[in-house]
């Protein structure tokens, strides 16, 4: 089974998501640019990045915070949200199951997929780290998608474009594929994610098939 992140992988929404939430935490009076949005908390649940933020400014975020931030992005993915490129391609020619599992809301990742024409190739497989305990970095929501799936750990791959979420696809067992095909994709992110437990990086949808044949000795 190929377990697909969405966010940055089928997706290309890391630059929308990064402003957003800029904008957001700068109107609630917390200093974060989109920059440092991407540079530390790409990957990783809402809820995760907004106990950090709190916990680093010794302060409390407004009341409704996550519900403004979420709407925010959610209307802007209706306007502008495209697929990562050759996405629609990799996933035609790709047998076998395959799933999505986010660190994004259900509701989230369905929009997201359905704006961009993806949710064809998934639904109903789509399972968020809002279902699990613990987020990305740790293998809790892989390890529930898999069980969902009724496939073993061992025999899923994942393609990832964060850190945390290779490591998270590395602790659950799994064969950890990198994406730097985003146009978030910096010069350096190839060696993060081999540092973080990639087996191999790519950076183009369209050889996904075929790493994935080699990579289960087809």
């Amino acid at each position: 089974m190929v377990i697909f992140d969405c966010n940055g992988v089928l997706v290309d929404s890391e630059p929308l998501v990064s402003q957003v939430v800029s904008q957001e935490f700068i109107r609630a009076g917390f200093q974060l640019t989109p920059e440092v949005v991407a540079r530390y908390f790409s990957g990783r649940r809402p809820a995760d990045m907004f106990n950090e933020v709190e916990a680093a400014a010794g302060r409390k975020l407004p009341s409704g915070f996550a519900a403004a931030v979420s709407g925010a992005i959610l209307r802007r993915f209706r306007a502008e949200l495209q697929p990562t490129k050759h996405a629609a391609h990799a996933l035609t020619w790709l047998r076998g199951p395959k799933c999505v599992a986010s660190s994004s809301s259900y509701d989230r990742i369905r929009l997201s997929l359905e704006c961009t024409g993806l949710i064809r190739f998934f639904e109903p497989n789509l399972f968020s780290a809002s279902e699990v305990k613990y987020g990305k970095p740790a293998p809790d929501l892989f390890l529930h998608a898999a069980a969902k799936m009724g496939v073993r750990p061992a025999d899923c791959i994942v393609v990832e474009d964060s850190a945390v979420g290779i490591a998270a696809g590395a602790a659950a067992g799994m064969t950890a594929v990198g994406f730097a095909g985003g146009s978030h994709a910096h010069a350096r992110l190839g060696d993060h994610l081999r540092a973080a437990g990639a087996r191999i990086v790519i950076s183009d949808m369209r050889v996904l098939k075929s790493t994935i044949a080699d990579l289960r000795g087809w």
